[in-house]
């Protein structure tokens, strides 16, 4: 794979490779699209101060995510379906996260198994739960990321029912792809994809086939999974999930400064503020927007962290100036993922490390550590 410069590059190439339903399914949001276009847009809008004059040798840009020592303040975060980007994606995406030293999430909608991930990783990842009807699967997703030595769970709240992604309606998006014209048109104009998907027995959702009952063919899990989102999902259940989990806790999903103060108050050790990538609720804030005002009202009662329209190094910058701890990068890994594999995922951490090491340089710090809102332009 020749060398991108950008993610936008990566993004290109992954649109040439992958068919059109699964690339639509990473590269969408709810309805009209617009907090899709926010979470990127409004981070544009954010100026940087440049600085001269200033010694800019021995930068680093390590730190600890919960606790965790990291590479940069960047975790890849949960997707679904990131093994139809590329066979064994998650698989892939982990090796690709371990090497580079920042945190790899498994979604419970992804691909490879829990399981899987943990054959082929030496260093613990993260489990992100979506909690379903069926509290005894929860249970043993639950345990089984335990098991496999997780290290952080990773809980999602926003998704007790499913916003509404066109594209994904007029795709007919199914895993594996359901065999009709359209979708064979697809697939046989992406023969690299195909090939590499020929190779693999992992096409469908490895977390629940096997594992949830009466869930033994792909009839079977899309009518299960339709029935299993719990709408009724509140914050009583953060209790037993704790409980249940025993270790380091992440919320995902905080967009509103009370809802981050009842997060706060759970025990959890961090939040994430992110509005699902703009795939639930249409026409809500972009995370950047809202992340300043969560951090000035949780204070240092517990860990900030944000997810939603990084795209460049820069853009971890101003997140991290404004408070952030943590950052979650989704659609600029899946991208990498989709253009060339384990390389393409290492390509987009590369670009985006390059990206924060030399911003952070121009703005006159050396050490990610001591970057704050005085980086960042008044006007």
């Amino acid at each position: 794979m020749a060398a991108s410069l950008d993610i936008r590059e990566l993004k290109a190439l992954a649109k040439r490779r992958v068919p059109k339903m699964f690339f639509d399914y990473a590269d969408s949001g709810a309805w009209t699209e617009s907090t899709y276009r926010a979470n990127e847009e409004d981070f544009a809008k954010i100026k940087l101060r440049q600085r001269v004059l200033v010694d800019m040798t021995n930068r680093s840009l390590a730190t600890k995510m919960i606790g965790q020592d990291v590479a940069m303040p960047v975790a890849l975060a949960p997707t679904g379906l990131t093994g139809m980007q590329h066979a064994d994606g998650e698989m892939l995406a982990a090796q690709a996260a371990e090497a580079f030293g920042v945190p790899f999430t498994l979604s419970t909608m992804s691909i490879c198994s829990i399981e899987d991930v943990a054959s082929v990783t030496k260093k613990p990842f993260w489990f992100q739960l979506y909690v379903m009807r069926d509290r005894d699967f929860v249970f043993n997703l639950i345990d089984r990321a335990k098991a496999a030595g997780c290290s952080a769970l990773v809980l999602t709240l926003d998704l007790q029912i499913l916003g509404q992604r066109h594209k994904d309606i007029r795709n007919g998006l199914s895993a594996p792809p359901k065999f009709t014209p359209k979708h064979i048109w697809q697939m046989a104009t992406r023969p690299a994809w195909c090939l590499n998907m020929l190779k693999t027995k992992r096409r469908t959702f490895g977390n629940i086939v096997g594992h949830a009952k009466g869930v033994t063919d792909l009839s079977s899990l899309s009518v299960w999974t339709a029935e299993q989102f719990d709408p009724q999902l509140s914050w009583s259940d953060v209790a037993w999930i704790k409980e249940r989990w025993g270790g380091p806790l992440i919320l995902k999903g905080i967009l509103d400064v009370e809802d981050a103060k009842m997060a706060t108050a759970t025990g959890a050790d961090a939040i994430i503020v992110s509005n699902h990538g703009g795939r639930q609720l249409d026409g809500a804030h972009s995370s950047i927007a809202m992340l300043p005002r969560i951090v000035d009202a949780v204070g240092d009662q517990i860990e900030v962290h944000l997810d939603g329209g990084i795209r460049s190094g820069q853009d971890v910058l101003k997140a991290v100036a404004l408070g952030a701890k943590g950052t979650y990068i989704g659609r600029p890994f899946l991208y990498g993922l989709g253009a060339g594999g384990r390389a393409g995922v290492t390509a987009a951490l590369s670009i985006i490390a390059k990206e924060l090491d030399i911003t952070m340089a121009l703005c006159g710090k050396r050490r990610l550590v001591d970057v704050g809102r005085d980086i960042l332009a008044a006007d």
